[in-house]
Order: structure tokens, then C-alpha cells, then sequence
């Protein structure tokens, strides 16, 4: 009796990672972590749906700010960047787990780009909070802070960038200690 060879598929930790970006879970069922992608999608829908996030969408990229605020919930809405990063960055560290386990016979105990999405997470939260904040209305410059979900987006992506940054830099600085004590 021959024995049937195992398939061993190679999972894009990138494309884990843009699938996550479409739906929280859909990263997860990507690797075939169905659990872990169910109750993502859960969390999505129940905080999206509590915050009235797709509304706020609609009305921010319609330019009508004012509306976007008025609808958003944003005791439910600070949710959802937490979610969100958490689910790219799982799914992208798991398609990494998988293939370094199965196509490398070797499991590094490593997780990458935490630093970015730790920022992330703090970026879009402080987007979020600090949005209506009185004086960005009296500085034409600032006024594009004084939308919620472009606000978000905009610390997001700024805090993203400085927490790769900061991990890169002690990331480095480890590795060149871990060099010299050899």
C-alpha cells in the first residue's frame, strides 16, 4: 500500500494579514484557525454594529463630518482598533508560525511587527479620543484632526510607524548584545 504524501501548503503571512484587513477573522479562516476566526467575526459584528461604525464611514468619506460624529458611538468604537490590529497582526504571526514549522522543521519563538501594531492600536484609540478637541477648529491646519474616522486612520498609521520604528531600534540593539556576549 502506498502511502499518500501529506500536502504541506504554504500560508502567506501577507495575505493572512490583507485578509484581516477585509473582515477581523477572515485572516484566521485564511490559516484554518476557524475557533479563533468565529469569535473575531463575532467581535466585529457586535462592535460594529454598537457603534454605529459603518454609518460614521459613510458619512466621513461623504464629507459630512458633523453627522459622522453625531452617529458614532465612541464608547463602543474605541473597541474596534484593538480588534482590528489584533487580528491582522495574529493572523500574519500564525501564517509565519506555520510555515516556519512546516516548511523549516523549525519554530522560532519570535513574533514580528508587534511594535507596528501596538502603535496601531494606540494611534487609532488616540485618533479617536482626541478628535473634537476645541482648538483643532481654530488652526485651518488642524482641522483634519476634527474627523473621527480620518483622524483614526491618520494617528493610526503615525503610531503604527513609530512603534516599528521603536521595536526595530531595541529589536537591533538586543541582537547586537546577544553578538558581543558570544
Amino acid at each position: 500500500m502506498s502511502r499518500m504524501r501529506q500536502r504541506r501548503e504554504y500560508k502567506s503571512p501577507y495575505a493572512a494579514a490583507v485578509w484581516s484587513m477585509m473582515l477581523p477573522g477572515f485572516g484566521q479562516f485564511y490559516n484554518k484557525d476557524y475557533v479563533i476566526g468565529l469569535v473575531l467575526i463575532g467581535f466585529e459584528f457586535l462592535i460594529n454594529l454598537n457603534s454605529n461604525l459603518n454609518l460614521a464611514l459613510v458619512y466621513s468619506f461623504t464629507g459630512d463630518f458633523a453627522q459622522a460624529h453625531s452617529v458614532l458611538n465612541y464608547r463602543w468604537g474605541m473597541f474596534y482598533p484593538s480588534l482590528y490590529a489584533f487580528s491582522i497582526w495574529q493572523a500574519f504571526n500564525s501564517a509565519k508560525a506555520y510555515n516556519d514549522r512546516f516548511l523549516e522543521n523549525v519554530l522560532k519563538k519570535r513574533t514580528h511587527l508587534t511594535g507596528f501594531f501596538i502603535g496601531l492600536v494606540v494611534g487609532m484609540d488616540a485618533g479617536l479620543f482626541w478628535h473634537n478637541l476645541p482648538f483643532l477648529n481654530q488652526f485651518m491646519v488642524l482641522s483634519i484632526f476634527n474627523m473621527p474616522v480620518f483622524s483614526g486612520l491618520l494617528f493610526g498609521l503615525l503610531g503604527a510607524w513609530l512603534g516599528h520604528f521603536i521595536e526595530k531600534t531595541i529589536f537591533h540593539k538586543n541582537i547586537s548584545k546577544s553578538e558581543v556576549t558570544n
